[in-house]
């Protein structure tokens, strides 16, 4: 394995300095679509370059190494020093094996998510609730910042639906697993007899779309404005501030109230509108990557039932990667790392299968 890194990795180098050489070149940095493209291409391919760089540095220590133990004085601590350096050198070159494999393009971006209740009545909305106050948690612990769009709340306390971006590098490659439905089995505190219910609810994951993926033309866009409801006050409730974009072509309609601005609420609509657009353009891929090679960790369609929440045994399970953990408090708290690393350790065996 190590013969093919080192056959790949040279012109990844060289690709790499060329796109040193160009985000420093005036013309292109004053073309921002251009030079917003190198720099994403930069920071997807630094890693791996550092990575190798490292690794040949750590060959020639051991070289250096090797040598020091034909003199007896130094062959046992130079023994210990080349098995260092090679513990080192198979770390990096399982980290190198990860960065060759075809990558998702979509993994450095931003998330859209959208969580709304399914089967259960008020259960399915206190869980929707309670699944966006995890997501939100476990934001936090990785610096992201949340931005709720809209959300819809049950006088119970619950959510018919929330939608909220969440910024922060990475953010989809993390999050884009958790689309699909979850559901909660618990007794309900209305429940007398102390039944065990089934609840659900489907959380959608989208890749924030920019402004060179999705190109609007304003004649296929309706946009209409109105006076936002609920939380917020009464500047919210009193100014037509709210925003409605439908896109004609496809039917697709999206609102935005939570800003306080007419302006801020439309510029926060177009992105909802290009991120919709641009998942309905990545749908039909999913689908037909999902028919070439039926992916473990699931296919991303958000009817499939992907996780369970066992409250009497505190247990969550995963049910593509047949995963469980027994901290359901933890969980839903946004200690999420446990899952959430075994499904990308799951995706990355799988891709790495098919590579060899």
């Amino acid at each position: 394995m190590m013969d093919f890194i080192i056959d790949k990795m040279p012109p990844i180098i060289a690709h790499f300095e060329d796109i040193e050489r160009k985000i420093s070149d005036p013309d292109i940095i004053s073309d921002r679509a251009r030079y917003q493209e190198f720099l994403k291409k930069h920071s997807e391919l630094e890693p791996g370059v550092v990575l190798f760089k490292r690794y040949l540095k750590l060959q020639d220590e051991v070289v250096e190494a090797r040598q020091m133990m034909s003199d007896p004085e130094m062959k046992e601590m130079a023994k210990q020093e080349v098995d260092g350096l090679e513990s080192d050198m198979s770390g990096i070159e399982r980290e190198l094996q990860l960065f060759l494999l075809p990558k998702d393009p979509d993994d450095l971006r931003n998330a859209l998510i959208e969580i709304r209740q399914g089967t259960g009545g008020d259960e399915a909305s206190l869980f929707a609730y309670e699944l966006y106050r995890m997501y939100v948690r476990y934001a936090e612990t990785q610096g992201w910042k949340v931005e709720v769009l809209s959300e819809a709340l049950t006088e119970m306390g619950g959510m018919k639906e929330v939608i909220f971006f969440v910024e922060g590098r990475g953010v989809f490659s993390q999050m884009k697993f958790e689309s699909g439905t979850h559901r909660v089995q618990r007794v309900p505190n209305t429940e007398a007899s102390g039944r065990i219910h089934t609840s659900a609810a489907t959380v959608a994951i989208m890749p924030e779309a920019e402004e060179v993926d999705i190109v609007l033309d304003k004649k296929d866009l309706r946009i209409d404005t109105f006076r936002a409801s609920g939380a917020g006050g009464q500047h919210i409730n009193k100014t037509s501030s709210a925003i409605r974009i439908t896109h004609i072509p496809t039917g697709v309609v999206v609102e935005c109230q939570d800003e306080r601005s007419q302006f801020q609420n439309k510029d926060r609509a177009m992105t909802m509108l290009r991120t919709r657009l641009y998942d309905a353009q990545l749908e039909s891929q999913r689908a037909e990557h999902a028919n070439m090679r039926k992916v473990q960790v699931g296919t991303g369609d958000r009817s499939e039932k992907i996780r369970t929440y066992n409250f009497p045994q505190s247990r969550v399970t995963d049910h593509r990667i047949n995963f469980t953990v027994h901290n359901l408090p933890e969980v839903l708290s946004g200690k999420l790392e446990p899952l959430l690393q075994a499904l990308m350790a799951a995706d990355q065996a799988e891709r790495m299968k098919a590579a060899i």
